[in-house]
């Protein structure tokens, strides 16, 4: 079995221990509609939106998550529930049409044992895979090979998400 490994992300993990991050960045997300770009939201939809991942595990990595800060299933609406999975389906269209991957993973963490950062506010991981993209560098040399910028990355499913 191969593994996708990302050490970077400790630090993302280890900056707030037991509890949630000071002020959600899901909510803060949520809320801020004038700070999309600086917070890489990249759609917006009725209950929810699409959101890159700052501490990706491979290009392209987004987060899905409802406006509202709910942390588990059963809390969701039949409009959220819907809306959700409908983004969820769009999103990984536009990950199909900008990047081509091979696959795409599409998970969530639902509590703090289950691994979620943010257990208070449940939100769903899409990760496009190629095959064979794991490689030695983070192992080795703690290094990430991203092959795009952020902002590259951005402009690329903002634009993309404009067709839905």
């Amino acid at each position: 079995m191969d593994n996708l490994w990302s050490p970077w992300r400790s630090q993302y993990i280890n900056s707030f221990g037991d509890s949630e991050p000071e002020g959600c960045f899901l909510c803060a997300g949520a809320l801020h509609t004038h700070e999309d770009t600086e917070r890489l939201i990249v759609a917006r939809l009725k209950t929810c939106y699409v959101v890159m991942n700052r501490y990706p595990y491979n290009s392209g990595h987004l987060l899905v998550a409802p406006y509202r800060h709910i942390g588990e299933l059963p809390m969701l609406t039949v409009d959220e529930r819907n809306d959700l999975m409908d983004t969820i389906n769009i999103a990984s269209e536009v990950l199909t049409l900008v990047y081509k991957p091979h696959g795409i993973n599409i998970g969530a963490n639902i509590g703090r044992a289950a691994g979620a950062g943010v257990p208070g506010h449940i939100h769903f991981h899409l990760v496009p895979r190629w095959n064979g993209d794991t490689n030695f560098m983070p192992l080795f040399a703690e290094v990430k090979v991203i092959s795009e910028s952020m902002e590259e990355a951005y402009r690329q499913l903002q634009q993309a998400f404009k067709k839905y």
